[in-house]
C-alpha cells in the first residue's frame, strides 16, 4: 500500500491544466454588468475603439453589422463576463446585446470569421490608446506604496520589471479546445511593467512559443528611456545588454547567474553578511567593456548575488536591493492574473489573430481592472498589494445584483463599504518592509 509521502508527484504542466481547469469550474455565474460597469469601461475603452476605426477600413473590412465597435464590446464581454464561449457570447449579442452594443441579429459563423480575419492590430491599437490614460489615473491618485518604491522615485525616473511568459499549448489535448483545423499557436508574451503601478508600459507576442525572452530585446531596449531603473528576469541575461544600458544612462539590476564568470576590478567592501566588488562581466574582455557592480549578501545558510551598473553604493545601498528586486515579481503577478483569472490560458480559438486579439483584449482588461483596484485602496487609504484583484474581479457580480434592489449605490462606494464582507483585503499580506536607517546602512570601504 502507498502512503501519501510515496505518491509520485505529477508534471507541472498536468497539473497546470487541472488549475485551469478549476478556475472555469468555480466562476460566478454570468450576468449582464450593472450601468456603472459599463459606464467606466464605456468611458475608457470606447473612444480608444472609434481612434482605430479608419485602420479598421483601412485593412479592407466592410462596415456591416460586425463593425470594429462592436467587436470590440464582443471580445470584451466574452472575458469580462467569462461567457465560456463563442456561441454563447454570439447568443447574448442576439438577445441583450452586449455593453454598448444594443441587441444585434448575427449568426455563430458570421462572428467566429470575423474573430479569425479580425487584424490583431486594432486591439492592440484600443490598448496602446488606454494605457497612457491608466497611467495618468494612478499618478493623479494618493496611495501609499512600498518605502524602497518612495526612495526609489527621488533617485529614478522610474521602476520596471522586464519579464517573458509562454501561452500553453497543451489545452487542446486537455480537451479544453473544440476539434479544429491547423495547430493552436500558443506563443509567447513579454512586457514592462511599472512596478508601482502594476500597470503595463509596453506589451510583446510572438507566434512562437518556443521563441527564447532574448528575442524581445531590441523592442524592449527601444522602449527603455535613461534614468529608469529597471529589475530584469534571468532569462534577458547578457553581458553584451548590460553595456548597452550602461552607455545609455539606464539603470539595471539583476540576480546574477550560477555559471556567471566575471573579472575582479576592485573590492569595495566585504563584511560577515555583505561583499561588494567592482567587476568586469565575462571571462574575457570584450571591446565594449563596461564596470558593473557585484553585490553579494548572505541570506540565512547561503550569499545571493546581484549585478548592477549603478556603480555608486551612495546612489543604490546593498541593503535596498532585495527589497527593490522582489518588486520584480509584480510582473510575475500579472501575467498570472491575465492567464489564470481573465483566461488568458484558454483559446476560444485555433486562429491565429483570434488568439493575438484575445492576448490585446486580456491585457486592456487587466488595465481597466488594475485601475478600479488601485481605485479601492485608494479609498481605503491601503496599498494596491492589499487589495485582491482577483476578489474586486469577482465582486463586480455582487454589485450588479445589489444595484438592481439599490440602484443608488456607486461602483467604488459599493466596494469600499463591502470590503470586507466581499473579502477585498487579503488576510496574508505583509506590508512591505521598512528602509534601513542611514546609520544602519552598510558601510563602504574602498581600496
Amino acid at each position: 500500500m502507498k502512503t501519501p509521502t510515496s505518491r509520485k508527484r505529477q508534471p507541472s504542466s498536468v497539473r497546470h491544466t487541472r488549475a485551469i481547469q478549476r478556475d472555469r469550474t468555480h466562476r460566478l455565474p454570468s450576468a449582464p454588468p450593472a450601468d456603472h460597469v459599463v459606464a467606466r469601461l464605456q468611458d475608457l475603452v470606447q473612444p480608444a475603439t472609434f481612434a482605430q476605426v479608419a485602420a479598421f477600413q483601412a485593412a479592407g473590412l466592410r462596415q456591416r453589422i460586425l463593425t470594429l465597435p462592436v467587436m470590440v464590446a464582443f471580445v470584451l464581454s466574452l472575458i469580462w463576463r467569462q461567457l465560456g464561449s463563442v456561441r454563447e457570447a454570439v447568443r447574448c449579442l442576439n438577445q441583450e446585446g452586449l455593453l454598448w452594443t444594443s441587441p444585434t441579429p448575427v449568426s455563430f459563423q458570421a462572428a467566429e470569421e470575423r474573430l479569425r480575419t479580425l487584424p490583431p492590430h486594432l486591439f492592440k491599437g484600443v490598448l496602446d490608446e488606454i494605457l497612457p490614460q491608466l497611467h495618468a489615473r494612478a499618478a493623479a491618485r494618493a496611495r501609499r506604496v512600498a518605502p524602497v518604491l518612495v526612495w526609489a522615485a527621488r533617485h529614478f525616473s522610474g521602476v520596471v520589471s522586464v519579464d517573458g511568459s509562454t501561452r500553453d499549448g497543451l489545452l487542446r489535448q486537455a480537451g479544453l479546445l473544440r476539434a479544429g483545423a491547423g495547430p493552436v499557436l500558443a506563443g509567447r508574451m513579454a512586457g514592462v511593467l511599472d512596478v508601482a503601478t502594476c500597470l503595463p508600459q509596453h506589451l510583446w507576442y510572438e507566434p512562437d512559443s518556443s521563441a527564447h525572452d532574448q528575442r524581445f530585446w531590441p523592442r524592449i531596449r527601444a522602449a527603455l528611456t535613461p534614468g529608469l531603473l529597471v529589475l530584469i528576469d534571468l532569462g534577458f541575461w547578457n553581458y553584451a545588454h548590460f553595456d548597452e544600458l550602461a552607455t545609455a544612462e539606464i539603470w539595471f539590476l539583476s540576480r546574477v547567474k550560477q555559471n556567471c564568470a566575471y573579472r575582479l576590478v576592485r573590492v569595495l567592501h566585504r563584511s560577515a553578511t555583505v561583499r561588494e566588488s567592482l567587476i568586469y562581466l565575462g571571462r574575457e574582455a570584450r571591446p565594449t567593456d563596461t564596470r558593473m557592480r557585484l553585490v553579494e549578501i548572505l541570506v540565512g545558510p547561503r550569499w545571493v548575488r546581484y549585478v548592477t551598473n549603478v556603480l555608486e553604493p551612495a546612489a543604490l545601498p546593498a541593503a535596498y536591493m532585495p527589497l527593490l528586486y522582489a518588486e520584480r515579481w509584480r510582473i510575475e503577478d500579472a501575467f498570472k492574473l491575465v492567464k489564470r483569472l481573465l483566461g488568458l490560458a484558454y483559446f476560444w480559438s485555433g486562429a491565429g489573430n483570434a488568439i493575438q486579439t484575445q492576448v490585446w483584449a486580456s491585457w486592456l482588461l487587466y488595465g481597466v481592472l488594475i485601475d478600479l483596484t488601485d481605485e479601492v485602496a485608494a479609498h481605503s487609504r491601503r496599498p494596491l498589494g492589499a487589495v485582491s484583484v482577483e476578489m474586486v474581479f469577482r465582486a463586480l457580480y455582487h454589485y450588479t445584483q445589489a444595484v438592481q434592489k439599490q440602484p443608488g449605490w456607486d461602483l467604488v462606494s459599493y466596494l469600499v463599504d463591502k470590503a470586507a464582507e466581499l473579502d477585498l483585503f487579503k488576510a496574508r499580506w505583509q506590508p512591505p518592509s521598512p528602509l534601513p536607517e542611514e546609520e544602519d546602512a552598510l558601510p563602504i570601504l574602498r581600496c
